[in-house]
């Protein structure tokens, strides 16, 4: 059974979540993290995209 389509409209709220397949890691280190969390920052600033967590 396909899943229902994600509401698009302007101003709705998503939830979204970053995870490894079968619990594995996606980050090989703190380096690895930061420098994620440093162009998720900047992508969010480009597209004046907000984040609330």
């Amino acid at each position: 059974m396909p899943r229902q389509s994600r509401i698009d409209a302007p101003g709705a709220l998503h939830h979204i979540i970053a995870r490894g397949i079968e619990g594995r890691k996606i980050f090989e280190d703190d380096q690895d993290r930061h420098d994620f969390v440093k162009n998720l920052g900047l992508i969010l600033e480009q597209t004046e995209t907000a984040c609330y967590a």
